[in-house]
């Protein structure tokens, strides 16, 4: 188990299974020393738990434990790339939309729970560049979705 896989464990979390697309995409794509990936819904199981603008269907601080879903996603993606995620040197970008009702504005907030949980796991190669998007709607009605920018070795 690598170093990272074992620190999602210690947060009683694990890599899921590589969520499959649900349009003409590829989960992610490696170019030279870096992998990006497409935009993870927080799928579980092929499903979401949670759907709904936040602001209003949705409680931010729900949204937030979505985003953290959808990084985890984006690391099984990621993993499959590249075989081991202790291989990741530097995440470079983190780019999180919030399908939020028409008065929200605290997606930052939302967005924390894909950075806290990169930070944590990752140490000083998680810090990242990131925005934080509010959209009117995302795919399946998901509440979040995240994409990362990540540099391996």
């Amino acid at each position: 188990m690598s170093t990272v896989e074992q620190k999602l464990s210690e947060r009683g979390l694990s890599l899921p299974e590589v969520a499959k697309p649900v349009a003409a995409y590829v989960p992610a794509v490696v170019t030279g020393n870096f992998v990006q990936t497409s935009g993870q819904l927080p799928l579980v199981g092929g499903k979401l738990e949670v759907t709904g603008k936040v602001g209003a269907e949705v409680k931010a601080e729900e949204a937030k434990k979505e985003a953290e879903k959808a990084t985890l996603n984006a690391l099984a993606a990621i993993k499959a790339e590249i075989g081991d995620l202790d291989r990741i040197t530097r995440v470079i970008k983190v780019t999180g939309y919030v399908a939020s009702a028409p008065d929200f504005t605290a997606q930052p907030g939302v967005i924390n729970g894909a950075s806290e949980l990169l930070g944590d796991v990752l140490g000083e190669a998680g810090s990242h560049s990131r925005a934080a998007v509010g959209v009117a709607a995302l795919p399946l009605d998901a509440s979040v979705e995240v994409d990362l920018l990540v540099e391996f070795r």
